[in-house]
């Protein structure tokens, strides 16, 4: 059912394409009529502000929207769990950071925003490179150290990039994007252009100082900055209460104003964005403190269940879940039978699949790409080997 006619096709020109480009012909059909029908739904909970007004907590929506969430968040929560796969069978080295339980804050943020505004994020990034427009095949590639990932299979899981969609990584030091999100901002306030940055961080990064010094600046110049706290509550394995004196981040730039949000609630943090952007834009930088959740542990190596226990997990799934609250939403307002949301989810299940079936067979980067990227050209740099008698490599 649900987008058989492109799942069932493992074409390279099919696995390029964005999510966002496939048609689910179930859906679609229950869309026929009354696709651009409005519908007003209300936030799971109240917004909590610090120095500006909440807003409304009633989110129009359609009925197209609610269920391009659900196939969004469905496919990165299938791709994340793939990739946890990928990484036991060591067919994914190195560090990798899974994002399943926050899908909510990627899609609710990109129904607020355009690709012409910016987002930067830290090392939690493959769902957020996702939103951006990304391709499934990029991310796998990328994952595997593959050349037709989307940082030709050098940046690995923490270094995802797309520029022309306005997504700027992907950062392995904690904190480090924010002031350089701060900079993308003031970029944007010289040129005039009416755009914002997203610079994203987690609760475990909240109490770094350069966060404050570039907070200070942008408020100083008022800059259309956006810091979005992804509070998941432990940093790597350390709980928010054990770390921070105030674990009310969204209040923590004291001048600044901040928000808190609902991060397991698409609509709210869809609402929010769509706040936020219009705040920054008129008086400079603003919090939003994203309360969400993370299903696996920090990294691979974390089992994730030493410093919290199962039963919260399992709690959390069952009651905040973001792809479930959306799923009940489908349901209720009668947009889509359970039977067709699974037969979705079956074949979003194949998209993943096929996309990694691609991206195995794609060749890892040539030796001199370690050479690429790095200098600057045309002054004759020379690399040698160990020993320094060998020449290996003149770049042009």
């Amino acid at each position: 059912m649900a987008l058989a006619h492109v799942a069932s096709s493992t074409s390279r020109s099919n696995l390029l394409r964005p999510i966002s480009a496939f048609v689910f012909p179930n859906l679609r059909r229950q869309l026929s009529t009354d696709d651009t029908r409005t519908l007003t739904i209300e936030t799971s909970v109240p917004f909590t502000s610090h120095k500006c007004e909440s807003p409304s907590r009633s989110v129009e929506t359609t009925p197209s929207e609610l269920l391009s969430f659900f196939r969004d968040m469905a496919t990165m929560r299938r791709m994340e769990i793939a990739a946890d796969s990928l990484y036991k069978a060591k067919l994914i080295r190195g560090f990798c950071h899974l994002y399943d339980g926050q899908e909510a804050v990627a899609v609710g943020m990109e129904a607020a925003i355009t690709k012409k505004d910016s987002i930067i994020t830290a090392y939690r990034d493959h769902c957020t490179f996702l939103g951006r427009g990304g391709t499934l095949l990029e991310v796998f590639s990328e994952l595997m150290g593959r050349i037709d990932g989307c940082s030709k299979g050098k940046g690995g899981s923490m270094h995802f990039y797309k520029k022309d969609s306005g997504f700027y990584g992907g950062h392995g030091i904690v904190g480090a994007q924010i002031p350089l999100g701060c900079g993308l901002a003031f970029a944007q306030k010289y040129k005039k252009d009416g755009t914002v940055t997203f610079a994203l961080y987690g609760d475990g990064a909240a109490n770094q100082g350069q966060l404050f010094e570039a907070l200070n600046i942008s408020a100083l110049w008022d800059l259309p900055a956006i810091l979005v706290c992804e509070n998941n509550h432990y940093g790597m394995g350390t709980a928010e209460w054990r770390a921070a004196k105030s674990p009310s981040y969204y209040k923590r730039g004291d001048y600044v104003p901040g928000l808190k949000v609902d991060g397991m609630d698409a609509l709210a943090v869809k609402q929010a964005c769509k706040f936020a952007k219009e705040h920054a834009l008129k008086n400079g930088p603003i919090i939003l403190e994203m309360d969400t959740y993370r299903y696996h542990g920090h990294s691979m190596s974390d089992p994730g269940s030493t410093y919290r226990t199962r039963d919260e997990i399992s709690g959390v799934r069952q009651e905040r879940d973001p792809i479930e609250r959306i799923r009940k939403l489908i349901l209720s307002h009668d947009l889509a039978t359970e039977k067709e949301l699974k037969d979705t989810e079956k074949e979003v299940r194949k998209l993943v699949d096929d996309a990694i079936a691609q991206a195995k067979e794609s060749p890892m980067p040539e030796p001199h790409e370690l050479f690429s990227n790095v200098y600057a050209k045309g002054y004759g740099v020379e690399a040698f080997g160990a020993d320094r008698k060998e020449v290996r490599a003149v770049l042009p």
